[in-house]
């Protein structure tokens, strides 16, 4: 008895490469990819001194540390537009990705679904190198201000990555599951060509 078929492979690997291109998206188009925060034993007034930026914008606070602390990410300009490009660039290719595992899957092709899932691989590897520019991006202007300010001028500065960073983290896991997914599903087709009455 065959627990798994071809169809259910491919629509899980379906269903796996909508979740990353929603969380990715998502991701891209939210605010809170680092976050700093104000000890609040030591502010009457959290909500303003606290700060949250995301790829595109930076909600600033009124403390002059988080200032401090978004001067720096800005002067890293450079990493930061490679950042904003290699992400959005790997949502678009997961994108075009969709369209050929539809094709793929249709066609019941081992060759095409291979492709399609190297190409989910390229996503994943594209992704991946995106987020990991923005954590070094975001832990070097946290040590160019520690050096300036010192660490008692960040000791009651509480600073993390957010639930935005989350998000694309989700849509490289998902991508790499679905190229795995693929893969198998290519070989299933593979040998389904090969003993036709296989059910």
């Amino acid at each position: 008895m065959k627990l798994v078929t071809f169809g259910s492979l491919v629509i899980t690997a379906g269903i796996c490469g909508i979740l990353s291109f929603a969380f990715l998206a998502t991701s891209l188009g939210t605010e809170y990819w680092y976050i700093i925060e104000m000890n609040p034993m030591n502010t009457s007034d959290f909500e303003n001194m606290s700060s949250h930026s995301g790829l595109w914008s930076i909600n600033e606070g009124r403390c002059s540390i988080i200032h401090l602390f978004l001067c720096y990410l800005c002067a890293c300009a450079g990493m930061h537009s490679a950042i904003v490009v290699v992400l959005p660039f790997s949502l678009v290719l997961l994108l075009f990705g969709g369209i050929c595992g539809l094709v793929s899957s249709l066609a019941r092709s081992p060759v095409l679904l291979t492709g399609t899932a190297s190409y989910f691989f390229i996503c994943s590897l594209l992704t991946l190198c995106g987020v990991s520019l923005y954590i070094i991006y975001s832990d070097k202007a946290l040590a160019e201000t520690e050096r300036q300010v010192g660490p008692e001028g960040l000791a009651y500065i509480h600073t993390s990555f957010g639930w935005s960073l989350g998000l694309a983290w989700l849509s490289y896991g998902l991508e790499l599951l679905t190229g795995v997914l693929l893969l198998v599903a290519a070989r299933m087709a593979k040998l389904l060509q090969c003993s036709p009455t296989m059910a």
